[in-house]
């Protein structure tokens, strides 16, 4: 069967999950990309991997591309940024796939939050501003108060998310956002207190599985890099009800999907939906704690199989990811290798994600990451020992 992978830069999830995973099912991918030569040779890719050039971010030119070759068996993305061409081309071809609709609501974060607000779902205040647009005047004008959040309207992984104190802080950010992408809408919203989750769902618009979830730890204010992850088997009924409901009104029920969230006192209240798998190697990281086929289960509903009633994922084990990340810019002189470690029934699997000798800025993103741990053991004071023992013996050296 032929599946249509669309993608823009190399990601683990994809050429360490999904291709793999269509591998084992037999199926024929065509990875369409507007960047080929970064995935290197099609063959180191898999023996039934085609990559093939393509204006992916328009849903036109991936229609017309697969149109020529005729025949897909499913469309399919893994990318924040190509949810919506992937479920409009699915939808074209008669496939089964996501609601552009619900996949366009997700992606742009001023969209989501007029639908929840008119939904009676999830109520917060959020006011959108548009290239030119003063922020701190739209802000008062919309009621948004400090401390505030702003971010890009359809922006991914924390970059260019920054807290604002005060209208001099807000403008600021906006001013230093604006530099880098001054065409950008951006959305302003009011700061949502409490500890930080996120909820991992599979589904396939009858069945929906929620595979627990992760609390996250973040960097200090005014940015909001993800730092650590630690697994959460199952939420509160309560929280669980709440979040159900937010992908209820978004239509957000088909295939994998990663919503982040805050909980206080007792509240849910949703940050953002990506609709598509968790990534930072968390992803590979359930796969592997909870033990099912967890890319070839997403795969699939996109080639209309059902999901089973029960997943038969193991319950029996605790895990978390660390991310060690730079705190300057400069070239990295120095840093750990790739590790695979058992000791005590914990396994430990670290992965570097930047090479020695290359110079990079800081963002204060995901792109700061100098490596990945993950870490699954029986309980959460062993996983908690292990990998804080592992990240101490290490030595990353940053020279300016």
């Amino acid at each position: 069967m032929q599946t249509y992978v669309l993608a823009l830069n190399p990601t683990d999830s994809v050429v360490g999950g999904f291709l793999p995973a269509a591998a084992r099912l037999g199926l024929s991918v065509t990875l369409l990309t507007d960047r080929p030569e970064a995935y290197g040779p099609a063959a180191a890719l898999g023996p039934d991997v085609e990559v093939a050039r393509c204006d992916v971010r328009d849903h036109r030119a991936v229609i017309t591309h697969i149109s020529r070759r005729g025949g897909p068996a499913a469309v399919f993305t893994n990318s924040d940024h190509l949810q919506t061409q992937a479920a409009l081309a699915a939808d074209f071809f008669g496939l089964p796939g996501k609601d552009w609709r619900a996949a366009l609501r997700t992606k742009d974060k001023a969209l989501m939050r007029r639908h929840l607000a008119a939904a009676g779902v999830d109520r917060v205040l959020a006011v959108e501003i548009l290239p030119g647009q003063p922020p701190e005047e739209c802000a008062e004008a919309g009621g948004v108060t400090y401390p505030c959040v702003v971010k890009p309207r359809e922006g991914v992984a924390s970059e260019d998310v920054v807290r604002a104190d005060s209208p001099s802080e807000l403008r600021r950010a906006c001013a230093d956002i604006r530099g880098r992408r001054p065409d950008d809408a951006l959305v302003v919203e009011e700061f949502l207190p409490g500890e930080l989750y996120t909820m991992e769902t599979l589904g396939d618009g009858r069945t929906l599985h929620v595979l627990g979830g992760f609390r996250t730890r973040l960097s200090p204010p005014p940015h909001f890099v993800e730092e650590r992850l630690t697994y959460v088997p199952a939420h509160p009924d309560p929280v669980r009800t709440q979040i159900l409901d937010v992908l209820d009104a978004l239509g957000a029920g088909f295939g994998a999907c990663h919503t982040e969230f805050v909980v206080h006192e007792g509240r849910a209240r949703v940050i953002e939906v990506n609709y598509r798998a968790i990534g930072d190697h968390c992803d590979l990281l359930l796969a592997e704690l909870l033990d099912i086929p967890l890319f070839e289960l997403i795969l699939t509903t996109h080639l209309g199989d059902r999901l089973p009633g029960n997943l038969g994922a193991r319950t029996d084990r605790a895990a978390r990811v660390d991310s060690p990340c730079a705190g300057r810019a400069g070239v990295l002189t120095s840093a750990p290798g790739p590790a695979d470690r058992t000791e005590g029934g914990v396994r430990l699997a670290y992965r570097p994600l930047r090479a020695t000798g290359e110079r990079h800025p800081l963002h204060r993103t995901n792109r700061d990451y100098l490596g990945i741990l993950r870490t699954i053991g029986p309980d959460q004071d062993a996983v908690d020992r292990a990998a804080d023992t592992f990240l101490a013996a290490q030595r990353w050296e940053i020279t300016p």
